[in-house]
């Protein structure tokens, strides 16, 4: 069940959007706007915009836009549905109950039982850890050099060497053993029953984004074994989509996050400056993990430890970032193996050197491949060489493979090699065909590159941002446009609306982005009404509107022109009346005064 259209609007109405983002950015007025850093990319100079008539926000920065739900839900990392309820509770507003199916209510009904179990383990953790048996453990955290506020900050904890603790404090909470074995926090066999996962160990409570504990890792503090160890998946716990510490980095709005090993990289880390890091739960990173990058940035460091299986584990997580559209550089720690050890043995402002200093992924993965060959011998060059050449076919845009040709070229040189050469060994291989798996063949002919926007369609974003902005236009823009002249399909989609709104007296660009639930679409729409152009003088904006509407019928009979069917004579009379009108239009273009006011 969804809620109404009314509900989702009382709620947006309520719910100021100046107001709402003030919470979390500063906004200076300026004009008819207010304007501050922008919260969704790295930046010093203000070209985040909030426009109280729109009830919309738009950065020119990095395009992020939409209304009050959409900011709510790029901010916190909230699904529509959180984003609703958490602005409803915020305005006073009752939403109606969801009438659930029996099955998907007794889910939702258990996954939130687990999360209270969760929160109530990680507090009497937290509780233990100041007791007199948690002195060792907190000596152990306080002598890894973490403070008290770190401590607190990443509700750090001890789960005592009696293995039945745990259990005895949830079961006299009245949770059944069944839920208590979901939880994931205990172990049952024939011998013991229900005994604790974790005794005797530092616990690190593991928060989703939304701060909520999902699961727990121990660490011994002896020589026992595992060294680690985690809870294993549950209902609510999936490791290979959730980061540790992100929580906390998601909202340090730093251009890039940190990818390390463990729990004490990332709480040191933090504790030193660096709240951007975050590491994976026991697992190799997954196209899940890349995934959720994706949402909080384009660009990642890669900060594994030093040894063979650091370089490895880098070596796994380049393609993966890469597939899922994530850049990624690698970090050289050397000669210290973890950042943790790094940032004491040399301080914050030399570890911050480093991450100035990472290696580009791709080159990375070229110097790693270089100690796999004799370099000393010809041979050895050729074999390298060679797996450059394969290496550079995995890039499919030819412009991004002749600038790595250039960068090995440069790097080599030493050894004979140019970049035609390198070049043509890679269309060798291409020509021959590599291994199925590696091989993108390179394109022939100009590189595919992003098609600019048209001058027709910035016609149709500023005639749109016009209407939403001067709806007073509106009855001279009727008389030559109607939706079907945007020929762009979400643009007709959404002059549609606009003008279908007019039609009801409220031109209202808000409420209309309620009906987008993608967020590339509410950013495309929301760019719709903050298309720019400067103008001073009446005249300027006479004929920059002339403009923009002759441009917009052009089009649109271009459009009309390339779909026509020969057999069609009705549609070839409406071609050829629609010209006549254009012309008509363009002879008159002096008449079509417009007022922006």
């Amino acid at each position: 069940m969804r809620y109404s259209d009314d509900i989702i609007e009382e709620v947006r109405m309520k719910n100021d959007i100046v107001d709402v983002i003030s919470q979390y950015v500063k906004l200076t007025r300026k004009g008819s706007s207010y304007f501050g850093l922008c919260p969704f990319h790295n930046e010093k100079t203000p070209s985040f915009s909030v426009t109280p008539s729109k009830q919309m926000y738009y950065c020119f920065g990095c395009g992020a836009g939409g209304n009050v739900f959409t900011f709510v839900m790029e901010y916190e990392n909230y699904s529509f549905g959180e984003a609703l309820s958490h602005l409803a509770d915020r305005a006073g507003v009752q939403l109606p109950k969801i009438e659930y199916s029996k099955e998907a209510k007794a889910k939702a009904e258990k996954r939130s039982t687990l999360l209270e179990i969760n929160k109530l383990a990680a507090q009497y953790f937290y509780y233990q850890l100041r007791r007199e048996n948690g002195r060792s453990a907190y000596a152990y955290l306080t002598g890894r050099g973490l403070s008290e506020e770190t401590i607190r900050k990443f509700g750090l904890g001890y789960s005592d060497k009696y293995s039945d603790d745990l259990y005895k404090y949830l079961k006299g909470k009245n949770y059944s053993d069944e839920l208590l074995r979901e939880s994931g926090l205990f172990n049952v066999d024939e011998r013991h029953g229900m005994y604790d996962k974790f005794w005797n160990r530092v616990i690190f409570p593991i928060m989703d984004v939304n701060n909520r504990v999902i699961g727990f890792g121990g660490r011994v503090m002896g020589d026992g074994k595992p060294k680690y160890l985690n809870s294993p998946e549950t209902q609510i716990f999936d490791k290979s989509r959730n980061l540790y510490g992100l929580n906390v980095a998601r909202t340090t709005r730093k251009n890039y996050l940190i990818l390390c090993e463990g729990y004490m990289d990332v709480i040191s880390m933090h504790q030193a400056g660096f709240t951007n890091a975050v590491a994976s739960l026991g697992t190799a990173l997954t196209s899940g993990h890349a995934s959720l990058v994706k949402r909080y940035t384009q660009e990642v460091l890669l900060l594994y430890d030093s040894d063979e299986a650091g370089i490895r584990a880098a070596l796994r997580a380049i393609p993966i970032l890469k597939e899922a559209g994530v850049t990624s550089r690698v970090v050289n720690l050397k000669p210290h193996k973890d950042p943790d050890e790094f940032i004491k043995a040399e301080g914050p402002e030399a570890f911050e050197k480093r991450l100035e200093q990472a290696m580009d992924s791709f080159m990375f993965r070229v110097t790693i491949a270089e100690k796999e060959f004799s370099m000393e011998e010809p041979q050895g060059q050729n074999r390298f060489f060679e797996q450059c050449a394969q290496m550079l076919l995995e890039l499919s845009d030819e412009l991004e493979r002749n600038l790595y040709i250039e960068a090995i070229v440069k790097q080599y040189r030493r050894f004979g090699i140019s970049t035609e050469d390198l070049r043509k060994r890679v269309n060798t291989l291409a020509m021959k065909g590599t291994p199925a798996e590696r091989r993108i063949q390179p394109k022939t002919g100009n590189p595919e590159k992003k098609k600019p926007e048209s001058a027709a369609d910035k016609a149709q974003k500023l005639m749109l941002t016009w209407l939403v902005t001067y709806p007073g236009i509106f009855d001279t823009v009727e008389k030559y446009l109607s939706p079907s002249d945007f020929v762009v399909p979400l643009y007709r989609e959404v002059a549609e609306m606009l003008y279908a709104q007019h039609k009801e007296g409220d031109v209202n660009p808000a409420r209309l982005l309620n009906a987008f639930t993608d967020s590339e679409e509410q950013r495309e729409v929301a760019s719709l009404f903050n298309a720019t152009i400067h103008l001073e003088t009446a005249g300027e904006q006479d004929r920059a509107f002339s403009d923009a509407l002759i441009r917009i019928k052009q089009e649109s009979l271009n459009e009309k022109n390339r779909n026509w069917d020969p057999t069609d004579m009705k549609g070839l009379q409406e071609l050829v009346k629609a010209k006549k009108d254009l012309e008509d239009l363009g002879r008159k273009r002096q008449e079509l005064h417009i007022s922006f006011e």
